[in-house]
């Protein structure tokens, strides 16, 4: 990706990409063809969202195990 010059979107804007190819493919007027765009995206974002989630909730899981036990 880094070799094509794009820039990684945050998790925000692909959810809120996701949320424009919802409203799109909902839409009476939307093409079956435009349909089948508008899902393989989708499928791709939902990939890309999953594995950036993945990514945080380890990031997570080890400032946990690296924050001291304050209880007493």
């Amino acid at each position: 990706m880094a070799a094509e010059g794009k820039k990684k979107k945050s998790i925000e804007e692909n959810f809120s990409e996701l949320d424009s190819i919802l409203e799109d493919m909902d839409r009476e007027d939307c093409p079956l063809e435009k349909s089948f765009e508008l899902y393989e995206r989708g499928i791709k974002l939902v990939k890309e969202l999953n594995d950036s989630i993945e990514k945080v909730e380890e990031k997570l899981k080890i400032i946990g195990e690296e924050a001291p036990d304050t209880e007493e």
